[in-house]
């Protein structure tokens, strides 16, 4: 039999290291819905941030050994919807939006659906468009994004002994929730190459980060994180300014050109 004419046989197996990974980021985000759940919200949050870092490690593991799949992607894409949608919206409903009174328990809990509806349709969209949108940036904010602000302003709470203000928490609920399914950009980082060469302040202050997180690792993160979800509607703001005085200037550019050649005429 030709090669031509051979049945065509699909490769089957899965890349064991990528998909460790994955499950251990899922994992990490089952446990912190039991934790929530438990009431034991720093460890939840915690838990969280665990999810991030596996989640950060199985793509970059996965680009690094060539074994990108679709099957991988599935994969991740479910388990995030469980780490970054369900876990966060469970924590910030049982350590915050409780707090609104049982009169008002159908808000509270549709503030936390808010974030598992959205943070579902932002990973849908995610899916559909991968391999077409510009990797410098993420359309619309990333489902960690707003998973790590919450579990990082639990943990800036917890250590400060602070009580969250359940009003202000249903209110940035939804706005996390609507700038995960928006148009507004974010920056995703992925376009960096760490195989080039950087200056040598570039390691400085990497070394400065590190070392501030250290020693203040509740502040420090949720700074960060809070720095992340503001910037993405800055940076949206300052390029739609930017491109709208660029768009009025070549109109007045194309005015004027037309005065001229009128001007010649006569």
């Amino acid at each position: 039999m030709s090669n031509l004419h051979k049945p065509l046989i699909a490769k089957r197996g899965i890349y064991l290291l990528p998909s460790f990974f994955t499950i251990m980021g899922l994992f990490s985000g089952f446990y912190a819905l039991i934790a929530a759940v438990q009431g034991r919200y720093e460890l939840a949050a915690w838990a969280i941030l665990a999810a991030a870092v596996f989640d950060m490690l199985d793509g970059r593991v996965a680009r690094l050994l060539h074994a990108e799949t679709a099957f991988g992607a599935e994969l991740d894409s479910l388990c995030d919807m469980v780490s970054f949608g369900l876990a966060p919206a469970m924590l910030v409903y049982m350590w915050a939006l409780v707090g609104l009174g049982p009169e008002l328990h159908k808000l509270a809990w549709l503030g936390a659906f808010f974030l598992v509806a959205c943070a579902a349709l932002r990973l849908a969209r995610f899916n559909v468009q991968i391999g077409i949108q510009d990797k410098r940036y993420f359309q619309g904010l990333p489902t960690p994004g707003s998973a790590l602000f919450i579990a990082t302003a639990v943990l800036f709470h917890e250590q400060g002994h602070y009580q969250p203000l359940p009003w202000l928490w249903f209110f940035l609920s939804v706005v996390l929730a609507w700038l995960m399914v928006s148009g507004v950009r974010f920056v995703s980082g992925k376009d960096i190459d760490l195989k080039k060469r950087r200056p040598f302040a570039v390691l400085v202050g990497i070394v400065l980060v590190v070392g501030l997180v250290t020693a203040d690792p509740y502040k420090v993160l949720f700074g960060i994180l809070l720095v992340y979800c503001l910037h993405g509607p800055v940076m949206s703001a300052w390029q739609y300014q930017k491109a709208s005085r660029h768009r009025v200037s070549r109109r007045l550019a194309r005015k004027r050109k037309q005065q001229d050649a009128a001007e010649k005429d006569d």
